[in-house]
Parts: structure tokens; C-alpha cells; sequence
């Protein structure tokens, strides 16, 4: 390998080494790299266990409580027979699934009394980290010449032969991943569990106390916790669902401890944060606030603006469309929020002083300039990117499905033989009867009059293809929509599934006007966008490589540059403090269940709460889970933290849970691009009020003797 990337990675175990720290908080940390770079600082602001307790490969340790959930959460082994704890919205799309308006696990909760209760959820995963290697030598081997330049062919030809040669050689999941844009890339072993079953989900009152109003929001009262169980064959390996299938026995689950958090408190975070931008030059950060947030923040607000109405008007509805509102409102919300971050922090001023003192170090004009040139010329494409992708992913739902509708049409003739057609037919059947059920037309056309205007206001002229002209615009957007919803093969189940019937026998698709539209639509984004976006990505991701080398080498003692999240296993640790998110205001470290009862409006749904569960907190029966009057509920702290933290352990300084991490404070959404520890704060659920809903409110005793309790102490009471 060439020298320069020798000691470039050198540089990267050095970086930590200086005396000149970044500012306290801030920062993912790659666990095993824990003692070298951040032992110290941690044990000065309170840790009090050793690094090899946080992470080890050879011994049992906090790392193998932590399991990827899903494909875009974090959760935390709780007992010794596999539970799993994580945030409700976390597990919203499984407890949707189990949901029906007989059995309304969403809104009234769910608790499985016995293990042969629980609820297999299929398609649900937790992922275990086996161990983390450091393999940047074996990926970059033969792809990086004498001057520097990658064979980018190579590089991904060496992570297929180092991931086929290690799942060979271990039996478990190689993922590998790149950090500091291709500068250093890590080795994720992994085991993956498929059989996990839904255990207990507080009723919707408790999990999504404050819903919209409240999310990304601080005070606040939401108990946003949900509990599964992994389930593995009888020699404990993941296994597909079965009967037989044994509770998961953990190397490793966490210990609750009731004494609870006080203002200055250490804390960690441990967990998945999915994607940071920290190191974007100052163009980059300009395009995002001026204009790509703009328009995902509008493109969404039209959408909820019919979804909401609608889930008001009819229970069928709201438990259709209740995880879609979710994923739309979650991040409309945290882009606002983000944005109005970003100018108050004069973001672009203050990326362009870091360059500024980045050239004065040394830096590379050439590079930087290109950046910021690139990110000016291709702007427009980026733009008419994101747009087009956020209208199909947060707009109607029916174009999306009219793809995977042409793509099975287009299919039918080149089925090899009779049992190939049949598989395709019956897919294409189950296909159409779950899109009829989950969907309801009249909404979906309602949030497709809405978006699409807002599609043209935001994408550039030069991106808006005639075809849509000719086919929308031409006929009105009213006409269009009305043919679309109304009188197509679309109208209905038993219409489309008749026009499948007819393809099917015909051997080839038959005529449908409506089917143009969507052809034409995602053959211009294939032909036109798509490469034009491509394009650019992969010119600026060269860039951005040897620009974030030039980084580390140039700040290198001076500035502490922890590589950006991508999913993997991190640390971030921090205090338990307040913060001024504004002149005049000053928000406290914690709430109680006193406030969430003075939050109480008895006709606002996102505010409600039954009778019952007034009556309990009434009788202030708290321990042995809290000894005082006023039970914790929520508490923040500056770690820094992302999405993909949802579900997170807070852990304490001694490494036991004190809390789940389960948002950020509004003030806080501008963290993915820009920290600021006087304002980022995570948000946590006290884990005493955990403990207490799932044992007094909703009859759980059981799963509490499952966990491993550590009673407050006289020194530790909080």
C-alpha cells in the first residue's frame, strides 16, 4: 500500500493523542478505540468502570447487550432470557402488524402474560456485534497507486473477498464499512436473530404521549418504550421461527439501576447512530438550508395536512395510516427544526471560518475550492434528486405501486416455464390484495392533488420533463387524477386484479392508459436524473475523500475529527444538564409525572389520559422503583446523538441503565451537521418510570422479576 495511506492511518490513532481536545460531548466513538483516544476525559468528567468492561472481544461486555432493532434502531438486553427493550416508535411498524380493530395493540397496549403469549413478528431482526476490526490495509491493497489515485473496482472487489473469506472462516455476518469518506474502513462481525416476538407495548396515551406536538420537543412525558424477546435454537444461534425455539441467554444484559440520574451526572449513550455530516464545506451546508430542507419540508407538510385529517375522521384510517404519519411528521418536524438550528448558529459563517483556518494550516486550496464549486454547479440536480425521491416516498402511494405493477406486467413474457408464471401470478395477487387493504384511494389521491403542486414549485425547470406536462398538466391536474383514481384499471382490487387475470392468460401486458404515466415518470428519473445525480455524487465523493484526508492530516493535534455515523456501533458520552435554548429561557434537566399530568387536556388527543391511569399515579405508589412523591419520567443530557439512537441504553457511570435514548431536543436536530454543546441535547426515558408503568399500570409484575434491579443506595439516591 502506498505510504501516504500508511501513515494517514496512523494519524488516525494518533488523533485523540493531543492536548488540545475537541469540546467535551461531542462526538461518536468507535468503541475499541475507547482506551486509546477517550479513557481519560471520560474518567475526568465521572466514569468509573474500565474501558475493557465497555467493549471487549475475548470477554463478555456492554456491547453484547446493545443489538441493532430492525433495520434502523437500537435496543438493549434487559434480562437473562433475552428481553429486549427499545423505543415504541422503534417497534410502531410490529405492534402496527399484530394491530386490528379487535385487538388495537397501538392504542391500547399489548402484554403478553405468559412466553407462549408473546407475538412472533415477522421480518423483525436484532443484531448482535460479534467484533470490530480495523481492515483498511486489506480493502486498499492494490487499489491506490503511487500518486494517491483509487481503483474504486478494486476496492469493492477486495471487501467481497474479505467478506466471503471471513463468513467462511466464522459462520457469522461480515459488514464492512468505510470511515473518513474512504479513508478507513472497519470490519463489523455480526449475528443476526430472525425469531423476535412482541412482549409488552404501552398503550398509545403512554408511548406517544405528546405525539407531534411534543415530538422533538423538551419538556417532555412520553414513556417511548416498547419490550421484545429474541429467540434462538436450542444451541442459542439465530434460527428461524419455531415452536421450539428457546429465550436468547445473552453474554451480557444490562443492570437497571433505580438510583437514578442527578444534574452532571456522567452518561454514555451506546448504540447504532445511522448518519452525521460533520465535515460538509460550507456550500453544501448553504444548499441544505436554502433550499433541499425547504422543499422536504413542504413536500411533507402537504402530505400530512390530508393524512392527519383523515386518521381524525375514522379509526379504520388512523390505524392505516398511523406508522406512515409517524415516519412523515418525524422527520418534517426534525428538518424544521434543523434548519432554524442551522441559522441561528450562523452555520455557513462558521464552516467557512474552519476553512479558512484549514488553508491557513496548510490545506489545499484545489481541493476545498473544487467542493464548494461542485456543489454550486450541480445544484440543481441534487435538488431535482431529493425532490422527486420525496414525493414517492412521503407522497401518494399509488405511483410507487404502479411500478412494482409494470415491472410484473413486464415479466409475464419472459417467464421460463409454467411453475416460474404461477409463482408470479400468486405474488402479484398477494401483492394487489395488501396494497387495496393497507391503502385508502380517496386519501391517497388527496395527498397526490397535494404534493405534486409542491413537486413543480421545488424542482428546477430544466428537471420537469414534458411528459408530465403533457400527461398532468395538459389534462388538468383534476382530470388527471380523476381518470387515475377513478376510471383506470387502479379504481379498485377486483379492476386491477381482472386486468391481471387477462395479462396473464394473454401472455403479455395488456393496454392501460394510466400505466404510461407512471412508465413515464421513472424512466426519465432513470435515464435523466438518476445518472445526472450519480454523476455528481461520485465526483464529489472522490473529492470529499481526499479533502477529509487533508483534514485529519492538517488538524491533526489540534482538532479531535471523529468520523461521521453510519450505523455502526458508537459511544458518545456527556452530562446530564440542562440548557438556554433561547434569551430569557432556561429549561430544566428532568420532568416528573407531575408535569405529564398537568399537560392533561381531557378532548386533546395528543394529551389525553384515561381515568385509570390518573388513578394510579394518584396513589403515588412508586417503589420500589422511586421512594419520593413525584415519580421521574424524562431526562437529557449532552450526548451527541442521532437518528439510529432511538432505543439506545443511557447508561450511567457505572455502566447500568439509568434510561432510553428516545429523540433530541428541537434545538438539538442541527447535530447531524453542526454540534453545539451549549444546545444538543438527547432526550432520555427515566428507566424508573419504565419499570413502573410496565409493573403498576399495565400488569407486568413478571417481566420485572426478569431483571436485574440494583437498589438506590444512601450515596446514590437521586
Amino acid at each position: 500500500m502506498h505510504a501516504f495511506f500508511r501513515s494517514l492511518i496512523l494519524s488516525l490513532f494518533l488523533i485523540g493523542s493531543s492536548a488540545l481536545h475537541l469540546l467535551a460531548h461531542e462526538g461518536m466513538w468507535l468503541p475499541l478505540f475507547l482506551q486509546k483516544l477517550n479513557e481519560q476525559e471520560m474518567k475526568d468528567m465521572g466514569l468509573r468502570i474500565g474501558i475493557n468492561e465497555i467493549y471487549s472481544v475475548n470477554n463478555g461486555s456492554l456491547k453484547d447487550a446493545v443489538f441493532i432493532f430492525g433495520g434502523g434502531c437500537t435496543s438493549e438486553l434487559i434480562s437473562s432470557q433475552g428481553l429486549l427493550l427499545t423505543n415504541h416508535h422503534c417497534g410502531y411498524s410490529a405492534i402496527q402488524s399484530h394491530s386490528s380493530m379487535a385487538n388495537n395493540y397501538l392504542r391500547d397496549g399489548f402484554m403478553a402474560k405468559t412466553q407462549t403469549d408473546e407475538l412472533p413478528s415477522q421480518g423483525l431482526t436484532a443484531t448482535r456485534i460479534v467484533r470490530i476490526d480495523e481492515v483498511t490495509s486489506a480493502i486498499l491493497n492494490e487499489a491506490v497507486d503511487q500518486n494517491g489515485k483509487r481503483n474504486e473496482a478494486q476496492i469493492q472487489a477486495n471487501i467481497q473477498a474479505l467478506k466471503e473469506k471471513t463468513a467462511a472462516e466464522t459462520g457469522y455476518t461480515p459488514v464492512i464499512k468505510s470511515f473518513y469518506y474512504g479513508n478507513q474502513y472497519f470490519l463489523f462481525l455480526t449475528e443476526v436473530f430472525t425469531d423476535i416476538r412482541m412482549v409488552a407495548a404501552p398503550p398509545s396515551y403512554i408511548g406517544k404521549f405528546g405525539y407531534d406536538e411534543d415530538n422533538w420537543m423538551w419538556p417532555r412525558h412520553t414513556g417511548d418504550f416498547s419490550i421484545f424477546r429474541i429467540y434462538g435454537d436450542a444451541d442459542n444461534k439465530p434460527a428461524s421461527y419455531s415452536a421450539n425455539n428457546k429465550p436468547y441467554k445473552p453474554y451480557r444484559h444490562l443492570e437497571i439501576d433505580l438510583s437514578g440520574v442527578k444534574e452532571g451526572d456522567f452518561t454514555m449513550v451506546y448504540g447504532f447512530p445511522g448518519q452525521t455530516q460533520e465535515y460538509l464545506p460550507s456550500e453544501s451546508i448553504r444548499l441544505l438550508m436554502d433550499r433541499t430542507n425547504p422543499a422536504r419540508i413542504e413536500l411533507r407538510q402537504s402530505a400530512l395536512s390530508v393524512i392527519n385529517s383523515a386518521m381524525r375522521q375514522s379509526p379504520e384510517t388512523q390505524l392505516q395510516y398511523a406508522a406512515k404519519q409517524s415516519r412523515i411528521s418525524n422527520y418534517w418536524k426534525k428538518w424544521i427544526g434543523e434548519n432554524r438550528g442551522l441559522q441561528k448558529l450562523n452555520a455557513v459563517l462558521q464552516r467557512q471560518a474552519m476553512e479558512k483556518e484549514f488553508l491557513k494550516l496548510g490545506g489545499s486550496p484545489e481541493t476545498l475550492k473544487a467542493l464548494n464549486a461542485l456543489e454550486i454547479a450541480s445544484a440543481d440536480v441534487q435538488i431535482a434528486y431529493e425532490t422527486y425521491v420525496e414525493f414517492l416516498q412521503s407522497g401518494p402511494e399509488l405511483p410507487k405501486f404502479m411500478r412494482s405493477y409494470l415491472s410484473a406486467l413486464e415479466s409475464i413474457s419472459s417467464s421460463k416455464d409454467k411453475a416460474e408464471l404461477e409463482a408470479l401470478s400468486l405474488k402479484t395477487r398477494q401483492q394487489i390484495a395488501s396494497f387495496y387493504e393497507k391503502t385508502d384511494l380517496k386519501v391517497d389521491k388527496a395527498i397526490f392533488q397535494e404534493t405534486f403542486p409542491v413537486l413543480k414549485k421545488h424542482l428546477p425547470a430544466s428537471y420537469w420533463p414534458e411528459s408530465l406536462n403533457a400527461q398532468v398538466e395538459g389534462r388538468g391536474l383534476q382530470v388527471f387524477l380523476q381518470g387515475l383514481y377513478e376510471s383506470s384499471v387502479f379504481a379498485s382490487a377486483k379492476k386491477l386484479q381482472a386486468h391481471w387475470d387477462k395479462s396473464v392468460a394473454a401472455g403479455q401486458a395488456q393496454p392501460e392508459p394510466a400505466l404510461e404515466f407512471v412508465r413515464g415518470l421513472y424512466q426519465y428519473l432513470l435515464t435523466v436524473v438518476q445518472p445526472a445525480y450519480t454523476t455528481a455524487n461520485a465526483e464529489r465523493s472522490a473529492l470529499m475523500q481526499g479533502y477529509m484526508a487533508q483534514l485529519l492530516k492538517t488538524f491533526e493535534g489540534k482538532r479531535r475529527l471523529y468520523p461521521d455515523a453510519n450505523g455502526t456501533l458508537r459511544l458518545a458520552y456527556g452530562k446530564v444538564e440542562g440548557y438556554s435554548p433561547r434569551s430569557g429561557v432556561r429549561y430544566h434537566w428532568q420532568t416528573t409525572l407531575r408535569g405529564l399530568l398537568e399537560k392533561y387536556q381531557k378532548d386533546h388527543p395528543d394529551f389525553h389520559l384515561p381515568d385509570t391511569f390518573i388513578r394510579v399515579a394518584g396513589r403515588q405508589d412508586f417503589q420500589p422503583y422511586y421512594y419520593g412523591k413525584d415519580l421521574p419520567v424524562a431526562f437529557i443530557g449532552s450526548n451527541h446523538t442521532t437518528g439510529g439512537n432511538s432505543g439506545s441504553p443511557v447508561l450511567n457511570e457505572y455502566g447500568r441503565l439509568v434510561g432510553l435514548n428516545f429523540d433530541r431536543t428541537w434545538e438539538s436536530t442541527m447535530s447531524d451537521i453542526m454540534f453545539d454543546p451549549e444546545r444538543c441535547r438527547n432526550v432520555a426515558c427515566d428507566v424508573r418510570y419504565i419499570c413502573w408503568v410496565v409493573d403498576k399500570v399495565m400488569g407486568g409484575p413478571h417481566l420485572i422479576e426478569e431483571m436485574t434491579l440494583i437498589e438506590p443506595s444512601s450515596t446514590r439516591m437521586r
